[in-house]
């Protein structure tokens, strides 16, 4: 992808410090990919960025930590922005293990991930390391059918990986920053049509009753005391009509529309 840009890594909540990339859509505005890492007794990244920023990534990550200090490296889905540094993150934490379930163990097969590398856990089982649990979860909206997202069960963040993750009309630091219709409008996520009201809604409540203090998502600014209003938002977004990305003429446009500052 092209015109990448690198944000820098930052501590976003307890115990979690952030690795952020932005990826421009000219005339559409910008997303986030991130990465996190929870500092407990056994450090824990969750997922690992994306492939074409992978020196960008390992110096950040350095800058962290000494990768071979990981002990966990979770990931919530096998998509290339989840996985695209998993291999050369391996190559430096010899003592960590990949963690999944058995359909990301095959989609990360594929990538012929070694087997004595993985631990594999399901939605409402525990990981521990050391000196917390961290609770593996099926968020209430996703694409990957592997997707596990965690709760902090310590420090009372959420990992929610893909769910509630929004084309933004610039680079922000804090989903505070974003207006409650911007984050109505941003949120795009055209399956969620197919789902009954009742159905979502009652996904959303179990979440809601986690009660974290902070969800962290692959594609949104970290987002503090503000779970009821991202939970309004994917309300909102089942009704919204899908979003159609643009054809080749639309292709040619974005590529001379100026970037997102």
């Amino acid at each position: 992808m092209q015109h990448l840009m690198t944000m820098t890594s930052r501590r976003v909540a307890a115990d979690v410090d952030v690795l952020e990339t932005y990826a421009p859509f000219p005339g559409y505005g910008v997303i986030a990919i991130n990465a996190h890492l929870i500092r407990s007794r056994e450090p824990v990244l969750v997922d690992t960025g994306i492939g074409a920023l992978e020196a960008d990534f390992m110096r950040e990550l350095r800058r962290l930590i000494d990768p071979a200090d990981l002990r966990w490296i979770w990931i919530t889905h096998a998509d290339a922005d989840h996985v695209g540094n998993l291999r050369a993150v391996l190559a430096e934490a010899p003592r960590a293990r990949v963690v999944t379930n058995f359909l990301g163990m095959g989609k990360l097969g594929l990538q012929q991930m070694p087997l004595d590398r993985v631990h594999l856990i399901n939605p409402g089982q525990a990981l521990d390391v050391g000196d917390r649990r961290l609770l593996a979860l099926r968020p209430p909206s996703y694409d990957a059918p592997e997707t596990m997202g965690l709760l902090d069960m310590r420090s009372r963040v959420l990992f929610s990986s893909d769910c509630f993750g929004a084309l933004l009309p610039k680079i922000l630091s804090d989903a505070h920053d974003i207006t409650p219709a911007t984050l109505r409008e941003a949120i795009d996520v055209p399956w969620l049509s197919q789902l009954t009201a009742p159905a979502l809604a009652n996904a959303l409540a179990e979440l809601q009753a986690l009660a974290p203090v902070a969800v962290l998502g692959s594609h949104l600014p970290p987002a503090t005391g503000m779970t009821d209003l991202l939970v309004e938002s994917l309300l909102a977004a089942r009704l919204a009509a899908p979003f159609v990305g643009p054809d080749q003429s639309g292709l040619e446009q974005m590529t001379r529309a100026p970037l997102a500052a």
